[in-house]
């Protein structure tokens, strides 16, 4: 009786967490880069969020100014949810972002303007938004299959975790 006690409160704290998590709000007001934007917050400060999951080449790589405006034209001057999820060791907030119902952060990598960072990445469903975007060839170019792979051994590794793709 004692484990079953112990099971369904720990079950309970489970499914209440994400309602304890940090949530950010407001206006964007800067891309920094296909994965990168700001929110201003409390006191004139403002928070640089880097969206949580997902890769985007900075502004000066290939792509990165494709990239950076996908972000732009989904978030900027638009109001945002922010569930926070880490914060990286520079200080950055990490995040899924929402602008209205929309996820950007599954957006850019259904777009082709992102790929999944597989070292964060426990969503599934954003492994196989990559696997479809390299199938449709919306990034070619973007997203690159790395090291030779196909696209099987590809979206086998995206989805299992195990390594680069």
């Amino acid at each position: 009786m004692i484990l079953l006690r112990q099971a369904l409160l720990t079950l309970l704290l489970l499914t209440a967490l994400p309602a304890w998590a940090k949530t950010l709000a407001g206006r964007v007001v800067a891309i920094a880069n296909g994965g990168a934007l700001t929110l201003p917050a409390a006191s004139n400060q403002q928070v640089k969020v880097r969206l949580h999951g997902i890769d985007a080449p900075e502004s000066r790589e290939a792509w990165g100014t494709r990239a950076r405006q996908a972000l732009s034209g989904m978030a900027f001057q638009r109001e945002v949810r922010v569930e926070v999820r880490d914060t990286d060791r520079y200080g950055q907030t990490i995040g899924r972002v929402y602008a209205a119902p929309v996820n950007v952060n599954a957006e850019m990598v259904r777009r082709g303007m992102a790929w999944v960072y597989t070292r964060s990445n426990r969503d599934p469903a954003l492994a196989l938004l990559e696997v479809e975007a390299r199938a449709a060839c919306r990034a070619f170019g973007l997203i690159p299959v790395r090291s030779g792979r196909g696209l099987a051994e590809a979206a086998t590794a995206l989805i299992v975790g195990d390594g680069e793709v």
